[in-house]
């Protein structure tokens, strides 16, 4: 027996449906927050809107309103986006808020009772610039004892009751990995084998660094079938370095679809790849043989992708995405490979 945890309880892994694998509904990035080109900071200083959404889609970390991604009007918008992802066939989403990014367990659940849409929550440590003094000082077995309780026993939620994460992640770390970020890998590798649930990790802007996290991940016990590597797209501009990880034999995470402004305020030394881009390079893992090692989602979490904001939203891989992918030769069964039976499979705890 198998089974995938959402927030409102387990559910067989073919029920899953289409799936998002790397998305965010509540989380505080402000320490992301960077200064706009001084001719433009007038257009930072007021309210998302027509006049100045070009702005900001352009340098989104430079709004505080941008990626203030906790507050009423942030809920209002997701809550539209999600209701919309269901309307054109999305079946759940991975919600990769960890610790120390806000969190919101009780949002998730009224979202998978008001929609439909199953969410899976995630345990584990962010960075380790947004923990606590105690987050901070954790060993690795304290870190291994509340990722298990949180999966296995679940979190007390006001107004909800206990509700239970379904995998491990993002498990975040910069490059060279803080020292707390080790202890976060360490403990995500041994929680893993103990528990069987699957693992989502955040590496830093440097391609070494997905090599490194999953050494440590490896020689903690984790498995590499349940482990997914994010934002890949901004880590391998190399394709033969990108082949040369996928033998280590994790998921390949594709998850800044939607993200067409090659400028990346953060690392702005890095070009961001455009969709037609990514599209490629998908194509290319596939014609090398790992189709079953493929995940890809959005990572939305700010406000101007959302539909509200003049975005794409949620549903973007499932309506713009996939037919283009079907266009230039990808089969219905591929699709359904990567969208459908790639999530169940790293989702799914055994019994």
């Amino acid at each position: 027996m198998s089974f995938v945890q959402t927030v409102l309880g387990p559910i067989s892994p073919n029920l899953l449906g289409r799936t998002l694998t790397h998305e965010h509904f509540q989380v505080d990035l402000e320490k992301f927050h960077c200064s706009p080109p001084t001719e433009y900071k007038e257009y930072f200083d007021q309210k998302i809107s027509l006049e100045t959404i070009g702005f900001v889609a352009k340098y989104p970390y430079a709004s505080l309103e941008n990626i203030t991604f906790c507050d009423e009007a942030t809920r209002s918008a997701v809550r539209k986006d999600v209701e919309l992802y269901k309307k054109f066939g999305g079946g759940s989403i991975v919600e990769n808020t960890s610790i120390g990014l806000k969190r919101n367990l009780e949002f998730m659940v009224d979202i998978q009772k008001t929609t439909g849409v199953n969410i899976v929550a995630g345990t584990g440590h962010y960075l380790h610039n947004h923990q606590t003094p105690d987050d901070l000082a954790m060993t690795v077995e304290e870190m291994t004892n509340l990722y298990t309780k949180e999966i296995v026993t679940g979190i007390d939620v006001e107004n909800v009751g206990p509700v239970k994460c379904g995998f491990i992640g993002e498990v975040g770390s910069d490059y060279p990995i803080h020292d707390f970020e080790k202890r976060a890998i360490r403990a995500t590798g041994e929680t893993q084998e103990a528990v069987g649930c699957g693992v989502s990790f955040h590496p830093g802007p440097d391609v070494q660094a997905p090599f490194e996290i999953v050494r440590m991940y490896l020689e903690a016990g984790g498995r590499p079938d349940k482990c997914v590597m994010s934002h890949l797209d901004l880590r391998f501009m190399d394709m033969e370095e990108l082949f040369e990880f996928a033998t280590l034999g994790t998921y390949m995470q594709y998850d800044l679809f939607g993200v067409e402004c090659s400028f990346f305020h953060l690392v702005p030394s890095v070009d961001m790849p455009s969709d037609a881009q990514r599209m490629k390079n998908l194509m290319l893992l596939i014609e090398d043989g790992f189709l079953e090692k493929i995940q890809i989602s959005q990572d939305i979490h700010s406000k101007h992708r959302l539909t509200s904001f003049g975005g794409h939203g949620y549903h973007h891989i499932h309506k713009n995405i996939v037919p283009r992918l079907i266009t230039k030769g990808l089969t219905m069964d591929q699709v359904v490979q990567i969208i459908v039976k790639n999530p169940a499979k790293w989702l799914e705890i055994k019994e």
